[in-house]
């Protein structure tokens, strides 16, 4: 990889009014770049007209909840797992009653924690301590040593162990719980396994430095085995809490299974000192029980502070068709005077989401002058046929953006991971579509302007080519436009399910596209699988530079060095922003200050966003 120093945090950035070409003048950058990570600050809508709080999250396929009094100011905070190793923290600042909750990072105290993570009191000084996964499939402890304080977490061993010095194994699959659930002083750690049974450890000594060891008690605690609903004799991943959620003194066990649809209480009809789990599994709530896609996992906490447990479930997605939770995936039980659970919500953080493998794209759809979103996704949630194409319309202005959603673009074909690029194709002044898809062809649509209805802002687009360009290779194509010979027309460079990109040169001329393939390994530019390239001027030179997003997380940054007409692309330092995986980048100049913030969908189906803030690094 070549470094070039003077661009190494990437860089002197130009506003580009489309794919096609590179803005030159007074919109460009002199300075070296800084980013600034933005959650919220720009408005969002629903097609209801309710905000959307969180938009810039990235969205949710499998968040994995934990409630803690991080701060030490009397209240449950949220905790969410969505990608390994890092756990993002929402702060609840509400001042009595429902909580509200506001992002504040999404790698909290930087911790490493593997697959999964639980609060417990592991040392019983009346704070939560912190389990995690250590790869792989062991348990890692950190000791919080903050006290009633804000909680300060200090690793104390990177594997518990049994009193024989042994590294206790638990399924990375498996989220694990503890609490003392014999009343005896000593902490049980309680370990799901893929069979449906529970092994239970209990602490028995404490070494030097103050980490329990742990005696093996059983590996069938309570005679538990929990046979999924799926097929009936099924076992599978699943997900353990513990607590007092009828108030009578003892732990409760709820259970969450890849192969069960809902959530599973297993009352405790012993006493403190004596439990008894050797009931029915019962769905829960009990009477109108919640029913997902599977693999659910709670959290239990009094989240309102009315002096009984409420609980928080994150839904990961089992045997019952992922893809339909892919959107409905966090939900609120409150429990009420009469102990009975309700639903409040099933989207307890909101923020735009799509689903799953968003790709966002920006034009003027509406010819005002500003720029509207385009989201689209992998799968509909609710139709195994087609992905969507969704349309936020920019209801604020070209430098103070909002957007409300309008719906799906009507007349597409049914197809999954729609990926339009935009430009003007036939020569009339407007965004014309190239359409790329899970397919192994993109098609050109002609822009007639927009669809009555929605505001007047859905688009019209007329077939002109369905088979306009075809990969030699491969599958889902992700296309951008650019003049990449400097002739005066938009050329074509698309990503595919190889890692390499694909070169088109328009032999057609600026009216009438025909795109010829000139190398289906351009430049040897290979990023091993899933590429999405965005022709776009980057350091301000005057010629196309590249970013590639790709399935690994980051966006590789390739510069121009040779000229306008024969360009030859350098990889520089990657674009230095946290990004999921299955990146799909887009620079725009969305606040309207001159320079190129940063756009990108990805894995969650939701969008992170940072602005250019300009200055040195």
């Amino acid at each position: 990889m070549k470094a070039i120093p003077q661009l190494v945090a990437l860089l002197a950035l130009a506003a580009t009014p489309t794919a096609a070409q590179p803005q030159q003048g007074p919109s460009r950058v002199g300075a070296p770049g800084a980013w600034e990570r933005v959650v919220y600050g720009i408005e969002f809508r629903d097609e209801s007209g309710e905000p959307i709080g969180h938009p810039f999250l990235g969205g949710f396929n499998l968040p994995r909840p934990q409630l803690a009094d991080a701060d030490g100011d009397g209240d449950l905070d949220l905790f969410l797992q969505e990608r390994s190793d890092r756990v993002m923290f929402f702060r609840n600042v509400s001042t009595g009653g429902a909580p509200e909750y506001e992002w504040v990072t999404d790698s909290y105290e930087d911790l490493p924690i593997g697959e999964w993570f639980r609060f417990v009191d592991v040392d019983l000084d009346g704070d939560l301590d912190l389990l995690a996964e250590e790869p792989y499939s062991y348990i890692r402890y950190y000791r919080n040593d903050g006290g009633s304080g804000p909680a300060a977490y200090v690793l104390a061993t990177d594997t518990l162990r049994d009193v024989a010095g042994e590294a206790i194994f638990s399924d990375r699959q498996n989220i694990p719980n503890a609490a003392d659930i014999d009343c005896d002083g000593f902490l049980d750690l309680l370990i799901g396994r893929l069979t449906g049974t529970i092994t239970r450890y209990e602490a028995e000594t404490v070494d030097g430095d103050g980490v329990p060891r742990f005696r093996h008690i059983t590996d069938s605690f309570e005679d538990i085995e929990i046979i999924g609903a799926f097929q009936g004799s099924l076992h599978g991943a699943n997900t353990m809490a513990l607590e007092d959620v009828d108030q009578d003194g003892d732990h409760d066990l709820f259970w969450g299974d890849f192969f069960e649809p809902g959530l599973l209480l297993i009352e405790n009809t012993g006493t403190c000192a004596t439990p008894v789990l050797r009931g029915t599994p019962r769905p829960f709530p009990l009477g109108d029980p919640v029913a997902t896609s599977g693999y659910n996992a709670p959290a239990l906490g009094d989240i309102d502070r009315d002096g009984d447990m409420d609980l928080t479930m994150g839904v990961l997605g089992g045997a019952f068709d992922p893809k339909t939770s892919a959107v409905d995936n966090l939900y609120q039980f409150e429990q009420g005077p009469d102990g009975g659970f309700r639903a409040v919500t099933s989207r307890l953080i909101r923020t735009v989401d799509a689903g799953s493998e968003s790709y966002p794209a920006l034009t003027d759809l509406d010819g005002d002058g500003d720029l509207d979103l385009l989201i689209s996704n992998k799968i509909d949630t609710e139709n195994n046929r087609t992905g969507h194409l969704y349309v936020f319309e920019n209801t604020g202005s070209a430098t103070a953006p909002a957007f409300t959603a309008r719906g799906a673009v009507p007349g597409l074909p049914d197809q999954y991971h729609y990926a339009p690029a935009f430009g003007d194709l036939d020569g009339d002044g407007d965004d014309d579509v190239l359409m790329g898809s899970y397919s192994d062809h993109m098609a050109y649509y002609r822009n007639d302007g927009h669809a009555s209805g929605a505001g007047g802002i859905l688009p019209r687009w007329t077939l002109v080519d369905s088979t306009a360009a075809t990969l030699s290779r491969g599958r889902y194509t992700t296309p951008t436009l650019g003049d990449l010979d400097a002739d005066g027309d938009l050329d074509l460079l698309v990503g595919e399910s190889s890692g390499a990109l694909n070169y088109y040169r328009n032999d057609g001329g600026p009216r009438a596209p025909a795109f010829e393939l000139v190398s289906d390994e351009y430049q040897d530019i290979d990023l091993g699988r899933r590429s999405v390239p965005k022709l776009v001027d980057l350091d301000a030179d005057g010629d196309l530079d590249l970013a590639v997003g790709y399935e690994i997380e980051g966006v590789r940054i390739f510069l121009n060095e040779g000229s306008p007409r024969e360009p030859v692309f350098v990889e520089t330092d990657p674009l230095p922003v946290s990004v999921p995986p299955f990146a799909t980048p887009v620079f725009v100049d969305l606040d309207g200050d001159g320079d190129l913030d940063f756009l990108a969908g990805g894995t969650g189906g939701g969008l992170v966003f940072y602005r250019h803030t300009g200055g040195s690094r």
